[in-house]
């Protein structure tokens, strides 16, 4: 027997069943015109209700969007903040240490880095490179080698004011010697060497006698080149898209780029770094750096002046182009081999300096063809070297560098600006003002930019085909606050031990972002595991209105 006035029970009852696989809330109405009006409405309210409930428990899409998007905002403050996410464990700070052996003076580099799975991380900016130099340079002794160990004395002080004692023994320290020594007999070479060797045995760091050594032309140029192309962040990519070196020292000048065919074998080397292989053009043109050239160019100078003067007794002049007028010349610093011939005679030549630009860029190149005649290539550029069309761009360091910077040019400026500067300083302006106007110079230095712009331009746009306008040769000697110095080059590819560079002037490197994105996703999908897990565990209601009873039965749904 039905009621007209049924009673009204939300739950009766609740059973309490084992959880099952793939759960489905299934609700059981009665039918709609079946129910009184005040139940036809309930029913209506708890359909909502349920549906209400099952849309709150929430959209898993919805959710790894709001997650990311946390996850990602976190990150962004992070690097904002400068954090550093190395995902490894770091290594204590390290030390290395690379004695620059060069022609006019004895550099020391104290390198610091770290290291992670093997992999070195690099910090060539403030207190991570310190560097002294002395001079003169090991090749001064070469007629007291003794004297070449002594002088490394003070750079060992220097070094260990850098390094904490406790890692003095695990320090390696390396001594590369460069142009000023390759000049040496190979006997005067190991002789200063030995010399060298014997203090740095003693120094308290680590040293093998191999570490201490005459290095190539050829390595001088791979390094400089590495050191250039770690400082653009362009080294491990594209080997098009790297540049290339030109360095002009005081013994030597070195060019290293990547050329657009296989170079002749004697002047190829390879390395690969990060999958990528670079085959590059790499060669030292010895006796072409910017000092030896000039005392070259003097004896070139003072020879044709003879040849000259052979005719005439009387005539006991001769010119110099490269020194800017009003300058008077020590004949005791001239080579006295040379002007012997006017002493037989019975009085030496004057020299007259003209400071005339056209005339010494002749006379150097002159000098850079010299030896042309032993070319085995079916083109030498300078001497008897082959070297290939220069591909493209290219850093100028070291004294191409200084030059620019004396003159004021800008980085990127053309040889055209470095002509207009080089012809007012030789032919405009008389030595006397010119000491006037750089007064903290000194001025054997001085004296010698007139020579260095008719070289460079010589050297470059003569020699080398480079065109007067073009802009892509950059005069610097440092990138983003890093040295464009060989020794950097070096230290690099031995303390890397062929493993993986980090990137320069980065907080963190390509992979530790891809690694730190791929935390951010699985922990995402562990945060959807753990949503599906508790809607799984979370208890599947069914209701049921009993018509007999006039009430609402709320159980459990079997999984």
């Amino acid at each position: 027997m039905r009621r007209s006035n049924p009673r009204l029970a939300t739950v009766s009852c609740i059973s309490v069943l084992p959880l099952m696989d793939s759960p489905k809330l299934q609700t059981l109405r009665p039918n709609q015109s079946q129910l009184p009006p005040r139940l036809h409405l309930l029913s209506r309210l708890s359909s909502t209700n349920l549906k209400q409930a099952n849309q709150t428990r929430g959209n898993p899409l919805l959710f790894i969007a709001v997650s990311a998007t946390f996850a990602l905002f976190f990150y962004l403050i992070a690097l904002a903040k400068g954090f550093n996410f190395n995902l490894g464990f770091h290594q204590a700070k390290r030390f290395g240490i690379v004695i620059d052996g060069g022609s006019t003076g004895t550099r020391i580099h104290v390198f610091e880095f770290s290291s992670k799975g093997g992999v070195p991380f690099f910090n060539f900016e403030g207190q991570g490179l310190s560097s002294m130099k002395i001079n003169p340079g090991l090749s001064a002794f070469e007629k007291d080698p003794e004297g070449a160990g002594d002088s490394l004395m003070d750079l060992l002080e220097f070094a260990k004011t850098r390094v904490p004692n406790d890692q003095w023994g695990d320090t390696e320290i390396r001594l590369m010697a460069t142009a000023g020594l390759r000049i040496l007999s190979p006997n005067s070479q190991q002789l200063i060497l030995e010399s060298c060797r014997n203090v740095l045995r003693m120094s308290g760091f680590r040293f093998q006698d191999e570490w201490a050594s005459v290095i190539t032309g050829s390595d001088e140029g791979l390094y400089a080149w590495v050191a250039a192309n770690y400082a653009l962040d362009t080294l491990g990519g594209d080997p098009l898209e790297t540049s290339g070196i030109i360095e002009l020292g005081g013994a030597s000048a070195q060019v290293t780029f990547v050329p657009r065919e296989p170079p002749p074998h004697e002047f190829s080397r390879t390395i690969r770094y990060r999958g990528v292989t670079y085959n590059l053009y790499s060669h030292s043109l010895l006796h072409f750096g910017q000092n030896v050239a000039y005392d070259s160019l003097q004896t070139l100078l003072i020879s044709r002046g003879l040849k000259s003067a052979s005719s005439s007794v009387r005539q006991r002049k001769l010119i110099d182009p490269c020194t800017p007028t009003g300058y008077h010349h020590d004949l005791d610093m001239l080579k006295m081999s040379i002007v012997v011939p006017y002493a037989n005679n019975g009085s030496l030549p004057s020299v007259h300096a003209v400071g005339n630009f056209t005339e010494c860029r002749s006379a150097a190149l002159m000098l850079l063809q010299k030896g042309k005649e032993e070319c085995l290539y079916h083109h030498c550029n300078i001497g008897s070297a082959f070297i290939p069309e220069l591909r493209g761009k290219f850093l100028a360091t070291e004294n191409f560098f200084y030059t620019s910077k004396f003159f004021g040019l800008d980085p990127k400026a053309s040889l055209s600006d470095l002509v207009k500067a080089g012809k007012h300083f030789c032919e405009e302006e008389s030595w006397s003002n010119l000491k006037k106007r750089n007064r903290g110079l000194n001025e054997d230095e001085l004296l010698k930019y007139c020579f260095s712009s008719a070289y460079i331009v010589a050297l470059l746009h003569d020699s080398l085909g480079i065109s007067m306008y073009d802009k892509r040769i950059d005069f610097v000697n440092q990138i983003q606050n890093i040295s464009l110095d060989w020794a950097l080059g070096a230290f690099i590819l031995h303390a890397s031990s062929n493993t993986e560079l980090a990137h320069p002037n980065h907080q963190t490197s390509g992979d530790e972002n891809l690694t730190f994105l791929a935390l951010i996703l699985v922990s995402a999908l562990i945060v959807v595991a753990a949503w599906y897990i508790s809607r799984w565990r979370k208890p599947q209601l069914k209701t049921i209105y009993d018509l007999e009873n006039g009430r609402y039965i709320v159980t459990r749904v079997s999984r």
